[in-house]
């Protein structure tokens, strides 16, 4: 009795790398949205009044720097792409730290301000105001000089968004008062030409009042004249 030999069926390796390849497709897809909505709770947490924490990007970058970091981001969290609910608060945010930061006078209010906190935290601990970041006495500080300069920034940008709106209630207030004054005198001329009106309305009425009263007394007279002679 012969025995038959069974010859093995190749084995299709090619299947393989392509369900690898996919699956690490998907994975990538579900980092990249993961990370997408990541982005997005950063900048809704970021403090709104600094552009440069918006931005998360350093005091120091260039004009390019910053319109290079802000295209990056902002195709990152385009509501088009990210499914965050909250991705077009985000980008409307990210869009207006991109534009007080290419705005010349903004910025360099922005940055005077970042300057103060600066001097100010390099003060409190004991060094020149001209001391830099790479200064080695500001490092292995805890907490960090950036947390530091954060925080001191932080404080100086509400104080002073404080003052701005202080200062935007009084000016409306006094436009307030202005306008009531205005109001006042332009009903009190109002009210003067009408008394005027009725005046001259009046005239007509009055003098034939003043002639009857004058006849009157006239009539009066002469008989008491002509008593006094009988």
């Amino acid at each position: 009795m012969s025995s038959s030999s069974s010859t093995p069926k190749p084995v299709d390796n090619a299947s393989a790398p392509l369900v690898d390849e996919e699956i690490e497709k998907l994975l990538s897809r579900e980092a990249s949205a993961f990370q997408r909505e990541v982005e997005v709770d950063r900048i809704l947490k970021a403090f709104r009044l600094n552009p440069y924490d918006v931005l998360d990007i350093n005091e120091s970058a260039t004009a390019e720097g910053i319109k290079k970091k802000y295209r990056q981001i902002s195709l990152f969290i385009h509501p088009d792409k990210c499914p965050h609910a909250k991705a077009p608060e985000a980008f409307d945010l990210l869009k207006k730290a991109e534009s007080e930061l290419s705005d010349k006078a903004k910025r360099d209010e922005l940055d005077a301000i970042i300057n103060q906190a600066r001097s100010m935290v390099l003060k409190s601990l004991g060094l020149s105001t001209s001391t830099p970041e790479s200064d080695p006495q500001l490092k292995n500080l805890n907490p960090s000089f950036r947390v530091r300069l954060r925080v001191e920034s932080k404080e100086l940008l509400i104080e002073e968004e404080l003052r701005r709106r202080k200062a935007i209630k009084m000016n409306l207030a006094n436009e307030g008062l202005e306008a009531r004054k205005k109001d006042e005198e332009v009903a009190s001329k109002k009210r003067k030409a009408e008394d005027d009106k009725v005046w001259e309305e009046t005239r007509e009425q009055r003098v034939g009042s003043w002639r009857t009263f004058a006849n009157q007394n006239s009539k009066k007279k002469k008989k008491a004249k002509v008593a006094v002679l009988g």
